[in-house]
């Protein structure tokens, strides 16, 4: 079983309950706020993930931040079958999949944009309302830049395969200096769209 698959049974069995709870957005703010704190902590990481530390001693490490931090019982409670389970290294594959059920269960579709240049804001939102009429929901996009392509814009879904291209048209004049300089207006957008239905993956 892949990793990825895993990190959504827990994050689908988390979303369960704190739906239910209505704890939402706290719980994912304090997941977010420990997937930071170990990952960005070589020492701490290697503390729960070492198999030659005993259990007890991570739990007695575990509980002592869960403290420190304040996290509401939902989440400690998550953390300490992340640990117990020898998932707790795996939280941003959890993290992220947790946002990805939630965006589902409300009725959200997310996308990740990647560009050759940094994207403005404008565009941002013109192209959130494309997708959303593409889809016919809710669309949350993040975005990256990827200085491999050479120019357009990728969208790319969990839930239903997308890609958008902008076609940048520009006066011969023009061309060489908008093209080799980053940040650039765009002058003219001409959009194809090639869709794929949803499916299960």
């Amino acid at each position: 079983m892949s990793s990825q698959t895993v990190a959504r049974r827990y994050a689908t069995a988390l979303a369960d309950v704190i739906i239910a709870r209505s704890e939402e957005a706290e719980v994912r703010q304090e997941l977010t706020t420990w997937q930071r704190m170990i990952l960005s902590n070589p020492t701490l990481l290697e503390a729960f993930t070492n198999p030659t530390i005993p259990y007890e001693q991570k739990a007695k490490v575990l509980n002592e931040l869960i403290a420190r931090t304040k996290v509401r019982p939902t989440t400690a409670n998550f953390l300490r079958i992340l640990l117990k389970n020898q998932r707790l290294a795996e939280i941003s594959q959890v993290n992220a999949k947790l946002a990805q059920v939630l965006d589902e269960r409300s009725g959200v579709v997310g996308a990740q944009v990647t560009s050759a240049r940094p994207v403005a804001d404008s565009i941002k939102v013109s192209l959130e309302e494309k997708l959303g009429v593409i889809t016919g929901k809710k669309v949350r996009l993040s975005f990256q830049t990827d200085e491999t392509l050479l120019g357009g814009i990728v969208t790319e879904s969990d839930r239903r395969s997308t890609t958008v291209r902008y076609v940048i048209s520009l006066s011969d004049s023009a061309r060489n200096s908008q093209v080799n300089s980053r940040g650039k207006r765009w002058n003219q957008l001409e959009q194809t769209k090639s869709t794929k239905s949803f499916g299960s993956r």
